[in-house]
């Protein structure tokens, strides 16, 4: 069987790797972050402009290795004790349950029922962590208190939407039982302390003790290709667990990034150089992934109204409580802007409510057209607004 030009794996790795490349021209051509590059790009390639590349199971699996290596490298940058704190805890939960309620309602007003509303409202609660983690890093910005404030938060986010899915799901299948609701709850926690603990006391002594044998010294990138391993047993591990993969690999990253290494080639540089790749493959399928085509002029403002209510409930729902706790002005904003990009909790809840048949196909276009403004929206506030004047924040 001959394929198609536009066919072929290795054209389309190539062409990939190339509108990496233009992103980065882009961006640099209209002064904004690479991820507003990328994102652009990937819609002209996509099928909305010039059907070069589509939505396949192999640029799924490139964009999802992105995701998972972006994450593990982001990791390397924080600790567990600057980012597990209760004020995120308030922050995320307030983060979740107001664009939750502004969803719903803006469903009910739009006229769907009150299952539809349920799915709609729960595809706005999830924050990305991967958008606004990149965005924080290109600017130099991951070393400070409200990078910190913005990680926490979405780990909180994407636990509370996980969540809200199950709940969901119980409600309309007519069997909302207090046990499913506790098992919700308790998998995901219970995942995430069972990770960091293996992760500090287990896994960073296998890695230090594997660096101190014979064959790192004869192969010192050795335990770089082990601490990727890890990376991904996490992310699968964490996607057993009922959320999102990339949650698992930060989780990783941040596990075993004190281990100190003598004979072996560093992980976070290794894994940094998969990074760069992987993560413009990441960013340039999420432009991929729409096609402008399937807008219908009658749904327009429905995807205009839930970009607004998606973006500024989030907005709101962040930076008022961390403002309430103490943050300065500056600090609040920069957290409830960092949570507007929503991401594939979104679509997935969209997946889950198309399936079940209890949002139709303009249901789902509508969410996934406001999750993809509300990502080109972040690193413009970011990067245009918030952050036009140099300031350094310190812990």
């Amino acid at each position: 069987m001959i394929l198609l030009p536009f066919e072929n794996i290795e054209f389309q790795l190539a062409l990939l790797l190339l509108i990496a490349v233009g992103g980065y021209l882009v961006a640099a051509y209209i002064h904004q972050s690479a991820v507003v590059g990328e994102i652009l790009l990937g819609l002209i390639v996509g099928p909305s402009v010039l059907g070069l590349i589509t939505y396949t199971d192999f640029v799924s699996a490139l964009a999802q290795m992105g995701a998972i290596i972006m994450l593990f490298v982001i990791g390397f940058d924080f600790h567990f004790k600057s980012i597990l704190k209760f004020d995120y805890f308030v922050i995320g939960t307030c983060g979740v349950i107001i664009p939750w309620l502004t969803g719903f309602l803006c469903a009910e007003f739009i006229g769907y029922t009150y299952e539809g509303s349920f799915f709609i409202a729960a595809a706005l609660t999830a924050t990305s962590i991967a958008i606004t983690a990149n965005v924080l890093k290109e600017m130099g910005k991951l070393h400070t208190k409200v990078a910190n404030a913005i990680i926490g938060t979405a780990v909180i986010d994407d636990i509370l939407a996980l969540i809200i899915l199950s709940v969901t799901i119980d409600f309309v299948s007519g069997a909302t039982q207090f046990t499913d609701i506790l098992i919700a709850v308790v998998r995901p926690v219970f995942f995430i302390i069972l990770a960091a603990l293996a992760g500090l006391y287990l896994v960073d002594k296998i890695i230090v003790k594997i660096d101190n044998s014979e064959i790192a010294v004869k192969f010192p990138e050795f335990i770089f290709l082990f601490g990727l391993c890890i990376a991904f047993v996490y992310a699968l591990l964490s996607e057993f667990f009922g959320i999102s993969p990339m949650i698992g690999a930060f989780i990783a990253g941040v596990s075993i990034n004190k281990v100190s290494l003598k004979h072996s080639l560093s992980i976070k540089k290794g894994s940094e150089y998969l990074y760069i790749p992987f993560a413009a493959i990441f960013f340039i399928s999420l432009g991929v992934l729409v096609d402008i085509h399937e807008v219908t002029q009658a749904i327009i403002p429905f995807i205009l109204l839930l970009t607004i209510v998606a973006a500024l409930s989030k907005f709101i729902g962040c930076s008022i409580p961390a403002k309430m706790l103490g943050m300065d002005k500056h600090d609040s904003l920069v957290i409830g802007s960092g949570m507007i990009p929503r991401g594939e909790m979104a679509m997935i809840i969209a997946l889950v409510g198309l399936s079940m048949g209890i949002i139709n196909q303009d249901a789902f276009i509508s969410i996934i057209m406001a999750s993809l403004i509300c990502t080109i929206i972040t690193p413009l506030l970011l990067k245009d607004w918030l952050f036009r004047e140099k300031h350094e924040y310190t812990e």
